[in-house]
């Protein structure tokens, strides 16, 4: 993990610990932990990424994607 100065992952509080060693974080690194309400938009972003997995898209293809659709507005907001 060194190589990367953020990393970002989604898991339940119950799996922090695992997620954290499994990606090299030693314990006394401080890290900053975001807990987000559990409301429709949490359930929408966990629905919206499920979907995403199942379709087999990579984050590079994501990010090209959302900057292709950013580009587009773009152009259309002259």
């Amino acid at each position: 993990m060194a190589q990367k100065e953020i990393e970002a992952f989604e898991t339940t509080a119950g799996q922090v610990t695992e997620v954290l060693k499994r990606l090299g974080v030693s314990k006394e690194r401080r890290i900053t932990v975001m807990i987000e309400p559990d409301d429709w938009l949490t359930k929408a972003r966990q629905e919206s990424r499920r979907l995403v997995m199942e379709a087999g898209l990579s984050d590079d293809e994501i990010d090209r994607l959302i900057e292709q659709a950013r580009s587009e507005v773009q152009q259309h907001l002259g």
